[in-house]
């Protein structure tokens, strides 16, 4: 009897091994149960772990059912998997996953350590970015078919002509080549392949679907000068800003950017696009020039962020990527070629000043037990010398600042009589100051009575208790030298949560 029991668990099992695994668009759902058989299955795989309310994953989703059935298509064993990790949580807490959507390739069957995925969200940049890692970086074109295939399937495309492919020019390219993820290259020696695209020496010619139709790089090869080329040129002159092109705009080098804030349904709209095309020309490699459609719920955002209102577009904004994220604001509104390009020179000239956003000093703001703080009063409140000023940068969507609030009212009614001790608050989406540079919501940092002009960093618990031992020990239980690095998991500023979203098990990814 025992031996009957055993032999049909083991059928049950082998046929449970045969069954396919569930597919969704050509694209296989995974979880805690079938991982490891599906590693065993598809040697190379693409896994995206997602939550089902993200707003980035849902985006994602067509475009990458579509990656998944062009590999389908071309016979690839490189397969495209999802899991729910919102349900999966021991397969997303394995792997590390703590925003939406995480992606992660798994090479050769191997789970210990798979590789982040870097590149864009379009299928194309899918399907290269793993074509890349499964192959080699630059293969190797035969013959003019080949060559006009690449060119004919993306919308960007690079080849190195060399007449010597093991020259060191040629090695120099394989190497930019295999530094770049979401452009497809190819190598060629054939004299066809030269001949049909009008090339005579050693070059590199970057191929795409807009502007000029290519460009020609034939300077002197290394690496690096080829790294430069290829990122000036592979983006459009002018380029919207979309859940797709973001990390493209966001993860190039060029980190000044220039934005148009319009909406693409307005009469004028071609217009407008226009004249700020003209001018991009003149800043080719050195400043970024992006539209994005005010009209789009969720560009609403960016436009906070900027301190415009929909109805204030057609509006022009330039910012800078760096350490510090710095705001310009052109002096006529008016949106004219030569006045964008007026606003430009003066940017990489240096003669700009940063603009700071303020909110009018509201009635009362100081009526209540927290103090509403704006640019206009900020200097004037936080570093007098007789108060000590504690101080939480919020923004209104943050639900880690809801989560907050009502603590944060409780401390300023702790402290209302006080006469040296301030709790106050500033909305940062729409008041900056030199002073602070903010990067995450909630920011608390402590401004002691000093004439010293100090700031201190809270980087303790955020409990009434917490907050209390901070003030009574002046800054010191609990705070941090300002410019201290410390794991944060609030919002970053480029981050585009859904704010009617309170799961913090995660959030969504630019």
């Amino acid at each position: 009897m025992r031996r009957t029991f055993l032999l049909l668990c083991a059928l049950v099992a082998a046929n449970r091994a045969a069954l396919p695994l569930e597919e969704e668009e050509d694209v296989l759902v995974l979880k805690k149960t079938n991982f490891e058989e599906a590693l065993e299955a598809h040697p190379n795989i693409l896994v995206e772990f997602y939550a089902p309310w993200c707003g980035h994953c849902k985006a994602l989703a067509p475009e990458y059912a579509k990656a998944a059935g062009m590999l389908k298509a071309d016979g690839s064993d490189i397969r495209l998997a999802k899991v729910d990790a919102t349900e999966e949580t021991e397969l997303a807490q394995e792997f590390g996953v703590r925003g939406y959507p995480t992606i992660k390739f798994f090479k050769g069957g191997d789970k210990s350590s798979p590789k982040e995925y870097t590149a864009g969200r379009q299928a194309d940049d899918i399907v290269n970015w793993l074509k890349k890692r499964t192959g080699p970086a630059a293969p190797t074109l035969k013959d003019v078919a080949q060559a006009e295939s690449l060119i004919a399937d993306n919308e960007v495309a690079v080849i190195g002509f060399f007449k010597d492919v093991e020259s060191e020019g040629a090695k120099a390219y394989i190497k930019a080549a295999e530094a770049v993820d979401d452009v497809p290259f190819g190598i060629t020696s054939d004299d066809a392949i030269f001949s049909k695209f009008e090339v005579t020496k050693d070059a590199v010619v970057l191929f795409k679907k807009f502007d000029e139709g290519r460009n020609v790089y034939d300077g002197e090869i290394t690496k690096e000068d080829l790294l430069h080329y290829i990122k000036a040129n592979q983006l459009p002159l002018v380029i919207e800003f979309t859940e797709q092109t973001a990390p493209k705009i966001f993860g190039g080098d060029i980190k000044s950017h220039i934005l148009l804030f319009v909406p693409k349904a307005s009469k004028d709209f071609q217009e407008k696009l226009d004249q700020f095309k003209k001018a991009a020309t003149g800043f080719k490699g050195k400043i970024l020039f992006i539209f994005i459609d005010s009209d789009v719920d969720d560009n609403q955002r960016i436009l906070e962020f900027f301190g415009l209102k929909k109805e204030e577009c057609p509006a022009l904004r330039l910012i800078t990527l760096e350490d510090e994220m710095t705001k310009y604001k052109p002096e006529t509104p008016e949106i004219t070629a030569e006045n964008v390009v007026a606003f430009c020179t003066a940017f990489t000239e240096g003669k700009l000043k940063p603009h700071l956003m303020s909110q009018d000093l509201p009635e009362g703001w100081d009526k209540n037990p927290v103090k509403v703080l704006v640019g206009k009063n900020f200097e004037e409140i936080v570093f007098d010398p007789k108060k000590n000023v504690f101080v939480e940068f919020y923004a209104p969507w943050c639900g880690h600042c809801k989560q907050l609030a009502p603590i944060w009212d409780q401390l300023g009614e702790k402290y209302k009589d006080s006469p040296d001790v301030v709790v106050a608050k500033m909305d940062s989406t729409a008041n900056e100051i030199e002073a602070v540079k903010v990067h995450s919501f909630p920011t608390l940092k402590f401004f002691p009575a000093s004439e010293e002009r100090k700031i201190i960093d809270y980087s303790g618990e955020r409990t009434l208790e917490g907050f209390t031992k901070f003030l009574e020990s002046g800054g010191k239980e609990g705070g941090a030298p300002v410019g201290d690095d410390e794991d944060d998991e609030d919002l970053d500023l480029e981050d585009t949560e859904d704010a009617d979203s309170d799961a913090d098990e995660g959030h969504d990814e630019l």
